[in-house]
């Protein structure tokens, strides 16, 4: 792993796609050592080219967040070769086809309650002492969408997760680490072409340029 023992740290859950990639790379252009975890091997190895074009540095962690096993190693890994977090940036999701409520898929939403929900509810506690020794910072994305029809799965785990996450924001408003829950805005991902194909992708704001806008509330 690269001697970052100066340098920011920054994990990125998610890190292989979409606006996940986008802050990555961003803060890794931005000098940031980045930790970049994903399932998608060619989607990471992708992103480590790109950081390492613009001179950037990040180590790769090709693995499932659900997988509390190799979450516990990698958050081990971090703090015996660091021994801190200044950054936990939460992009790893699981968007579930639209389905109405009375025809939902049990695997589907049950990879939506593990992926975004139970993951989440795993890696706070392992990540909470590694960000609280630098007073580090946890973002997480928000997307208002629970409630609306057709997203039952999608919309209510993803709503679950951000309560955990303002539970957490409260319980550490006086200790730290900082939380922040930021709306990224409508963007041109693969995600959203699966829940408005055919939706006119030229009004919707770029990864990179959202990621920048998200950067800068840190």
């Amino acid at each position: 792993m690269t001697d970052v023992s100066q340098t920011k740290l920054a994990l990125v859950t998610g890190a292989s796609r979409g606006l996940g990639f986008a802050m990555a790379a961003a803060l890794a252009e931005k000098g940031w050592h980045v930790l970049a975890t994903a399932r998608t091997v060619g989607g990471l190895e992708e992103l480590d080219d790109r950081i390492q074009a613009a001179g950037g540095s990040a180590t790769l962690a090709p693995m499932d967040i659900t997988d509390d096993k190799a979450m516990a190693h990698l958050a081990g890994s971090i703090a015996e070769r660091w021994g801190r977090l200044d950054l936990w940036v939460h992009a790893a999701i699981h968007a579930a086809p639209l389905s109405p409520a009375g025809h939902l898929d049990p695997k589907d939403f049950d990879k939506s309650v593990a992926c975004n929900l139970r993951a989440t509810a795993s890696l706070i506690p392992m990540l909470e002492p590694l960000l609280r020794a630098t007073q580090g910072t946890a973002l997480f994305l928000d997307d208002p969408r629970g409630g609306e029809k057709f997203f039952a799965s999608y919309g209510a785990t993803k709503a679950a997760q951000i309560a955990l996450a303002r539970s957490w924001q409260a319980e550490c408003e006086k200790i730290g680490p900082r939380i922040l829950i930021e709306t990224p805005r409508a963007m041109a991902t693969a995600t959203r072409a699966r829940f408005y194909p055919g939706e006119d992708r030229t009004v919707l704001a770029d990864i990179h340029d959202e990621a920048t806008r998200l950067l800068a509330c840190l």
